[in-house]
């Protein structure tokens, strides 16, 4: 069963150790974070946010930031979400982000939740999919120049009276 709990210092090593290559790693940060390989100095940034790490009886399987995008604290962001490259396409992304959504609507009281995902990331794409976020129109697609290419960020949300959770 997969559960969280307040992201530690001493958990940056393992999840830095999750990104072994430039492409995943932008995959995972859109560059926010810096440049690849991130530094220990660099990831401390996530201490900003509301960061949580999601683990099992087998250790850490996953990582996640929640935080407020706007004036509204109606709504939460996931941010750099990533699991164990060895756990995934086993449920663990899905089981974590049932929890996070968890504590964004019972705990802090959020109306809506919402994510950027790559579209060059189908596998997240639709796990955030199979948990219920939506895909959100808009006549803007928010595009980044990741490693000499155009990378174009999808956007979701789903509303608190519309979760699964």
């Amino acid at each position: 069963m997969v559960r969280l709990r307040p992201y530690k210092d001493e958990d940056a090593d393992i999840i830095l150790s999750w990104c072994n290559n430039e492409e995943d790693f932008y995959k995972w940060t859109a560059g926010v974070l810096g440049t690849y390989p991130i530094t220990r100095k660099e990831f401390d940034f996530v201490k900003s946010l509301i960061p949580f790490t999601a683990f099992d009886e087998s250790g850490i399987v996953g990582f996640f930031t929640l935080r407020n995008p706007g004036k509204s604290v109606n709504e939460l962001r996931f941010g750099f979400v990533i699991v164990d490259p060895q756990k995934r396409g086993k449920g663990y992304g899905k089981a974590m982000i049932r929890q996070g959504l968890k504590f964004a609507f019972q705990i802090y009281g959020a109306r809506r939740v919402s994510l950027g995902v790559f579209e060059n990331n189908p596998s997240a794409y639709h796990c955030y999919k199979a948990v219920g976020f939506q895909d959100m129109i808009s006549n803007h697609v928010e595009t980044y120049r990741v490693m000499n290419e155009e990378w174009k960020c999808l956007e979701l949300s789903m509303d608190h009276n519309l979760s699964i959770i």
